[in-house]
């Protein structure tokens, strides 16, 4: 995935981009580039951060009131500044940002050199520049034809900004299967991947749609599809507050996000837990939750850290609903030729909405006949609009790519889910469901209370620094909790880790163990704490390191363990809510002590919105 910044009014549009670009870095930062127009275009691209594009623009001292920026998170073609965008038509009239993949890139490329056009880059995205520069010339086409023309070849996804430098008064931009944002001001406009850059300048916003071409001007827009058919834009207005993308006084937006995992979780059942904790009303399900009820199966749906979230979700389900579940990777789930039939339910989790793995599932799924719900954080997403149904996280923007509090807001969903379900078939007892949903309240708190940690887990982390491999273990509710752990430090820290079911310990894993390796064993008290005693046994017998989150007072593992980690009890179903606290801790102390870059850990991007 890319970050896309564009535009077009009154105010020198240099340092606008800039400064957008900067809060799009989270989506890539191998390399960096901006054109910007005053009559005559400048296009700027660098490898490296926007801090070095910054640096070059600036000592240009070149500025105009239209322009756009892009921050690279590369496919085609190594990070370097011929790949980086933006890239530039063989005549020099188109300049284009893209986010996304031109799957047939290779054969439009094959046929546009067999006319004799010349490519500097490795890339797709300037295969679609020189495909509208070809049809702008050879077809005596307007800037609006040829693109047009163009996006109706290409096949794959997209989110494109394009200056026409004949026609320097305009940004088009285009959108089919990556996400982009049209932010309408006064005599001036913005266009973003998403609202994070523009929302100091505007809250008033228009989501494009698949297959959505906008012409934009400083005092006017006009929207249309591709297929040049006129759509009237759909003004929104959204509720983000600049503090929110901002790290206020933490060093890193990733802790600053562990941290805000208590205020994240109460907005996540604000709204909808009853005063007096006798339900849960959950809004975006009103009208569908007696077909979930009756489904005979539900699949949940995603990658990475919202697969982990699903998995947890599986307990949930089955546990209080008696609804069998099955727990797929997005990323296969599509390929598989999966079996779906009318009644089952797809839930669909993503952080950001615009997963391309999952949004393809979601699509397939509704080919099926299967209703489809949406479990995000970001409002007007794609998969939100996808779906039949579905609740927002209202976890607040995640810039940090290492995902915390998207993980804890999304399990506090999925357990809103199953208890009013569980309760609607009558399986949860009146009394029992204002337990679950009182001890649900008081989870923030019990949050609050665990990361109090914080220096214990820096002291700990000063230990594990060197380490080259880690082993992590969970049973229950707390296995899912196990992969997740391995998943933060690995992505961060470039530690090997991994993450099994305690009882598969015996099953392979246990031949890694000796004095050098590192196993963290997730084991608060639960059903099957008696078990994960063992086999902590099993560990210490092999001179492993027992490093073992625990529940507050617990002397047994504490004797047992070389190093633990207290968090406060809580009912076994919200267990992995505490318990993932000290080992989000523990990763990003980890990765600061070996000097890894956060916020932005190599070759990742914050969402996949390509394959």
């Amino acid at each position: 995935m890319c970050g896309i910044v564009g535009y077009i009014g009154s105010r020198p549009a240099r340092e606008i981009i800039l400064n957008g670009l900067k809060r799009l870095e989270y989506r890539g930062y191998d390399s960096a580039g901006m054109a910007v127009t005053d009559g005559d275009t400048r296009v700027f691209k660098c490898k490296g951060r926007v801090s070095d594009l910054e640096e070059m623009v600036m000592k240009s001292g070149f500025n105009g009131t239209t322009g756009m920026g892009h921050t690279r998170w590369a496919t085609h073609g190594e990070p370097n500044e011929l790949n980086a965008h933006p890239q530039v038509s063989y005549k020099g009239n188109f300049v284009v940002v893209h986010n996304g993949i031109i799957e047939n890139y290779a054969r439009l490329k094959k046929h546009l050199q067999g006319r004799g056009i010349e490519f500097a880059s490795q890339t797709d995205t300037e295969v679609l520049a020189n495909l509208i520069e070809h049809l702008y010339i050879e077809g005596d086409l307007t800037a609006e034809q040829a693109i047009t023309l163009a996006l109706n070849r290409v096949e794959g996804a997209y989110g494109l900004v394009i200056i026409c430098i004949r026609e320097s008064d305009k940004l088009f931009a285009a959108k089919k299967g990556s996400p982009l944002v049209i932010g309408v001001g006064d005599g001036e406009n913005f266009i973003a991947s998403d609202a994070t850059p523009i929302v100091e300048h505007t809250q008033r916003v228009i989501y494009l749609n698949d297959d959505d071409l906008a012409i934009i001007k400083k005092d006017e827009l006009l929207l249309k599809t591709i297929r040049v058919e006129k759509i009237q834009p759909v003004i929104k207005e959204i509720d983000l507050k600049i503090g929110e993308i901002d790290k206020e006084g933490f060093p890193h937006f990733m802790l600053k996000e562990i941290f805000e995992q208590p205020r994240a979780i109460h907005d996540t059942f604000r709204g909808r837990v009853l005063p007096d904790h006798s339900g849960v009303m959950l809004g975006g399900l009103h009208g569908v939750m007696d077909t979930i009820s009756n489904a005979e199966r539900i699949i949940i749906v995603g990658c990475g850290t919202s697969w982990h979230a699903g998995l947890i979700g599986e307990y949930f389900f089955e546990e209080y609903t008696r609804i069998p579940v099955e727990v797929e990777y997005a990323s296969e789930f599509r390929y598989r030729n999966p079996v779906i039939k009318k009644g089952d339910i797809i839930i669909a989790v993503s952080q950001s909405g615009e997963t391309a793995d999952t949004l393809a599932a979601v699509k397939l799924a509704k080919t099926k006949g299967a209703m489809v719900v949406g479990i995000c954080n970001v409002v007007g997403s794609s998969i939100p609009r996808e779906t039949d149904a579905g609740v927002y996280t209202h976890a607040g923007p995640e810039i940090g790519v290492a995902s915390t509090k998207a993980f804890t807001t999304q399990v506090t969903v999925l357990a809103m889910m199953a208890f009013e379900i569980g309760h609607l078939k009558g399986i949860i007892s009146d009394t029992f469901y204002r337990e679950l949903i009182t001890e649900l309240v008081s989870v923030p708190g019990k949050i609050e209370k665990a990361l109090k940690i914080n220096e214990q887990a820096l002291e700990l982390a000063k230990i594990f620094q060197n380490s080259h491999n880690a082993l992590y273990l969970g049973r229950g509710y707390l296995f899912p909790v196990a992969l997740e752990g391995a998943l933060k430090l690995k992505e961060i820290s470039y530690i090997h880790a991994e993450g099994y079911p305690a009882a598969e310990m015996k099953h392979g894993p246990i031949a890694l163990i000796d004095e050098n390796m590192p196993v963290v064993v997730v084991a608060t008290r639960d059903d099957t704490y008696d078990k994960i005693i063992n086999n902590i046994q099993e560990i210490k017998a092999r001179k492993g390191k027992v490093i073992a989150i625990v529940t507050e007072g617990d002397e047994i593992i504490q004797k047992m363990a070389d190093y633990v980690l207290e968090v406060p009890g809580t009912m076994a179903v919200f267990s992995g809510l505490l318990a993932v606290i000290p080992l989000q801790l523990l990763s990003y102390h980890i990765a600061v002590l070996r000097g890894c870059n956060v916020d932005q850990p190599r070759n990742l991007a914050k969402s996949v919105t390509v394959e």
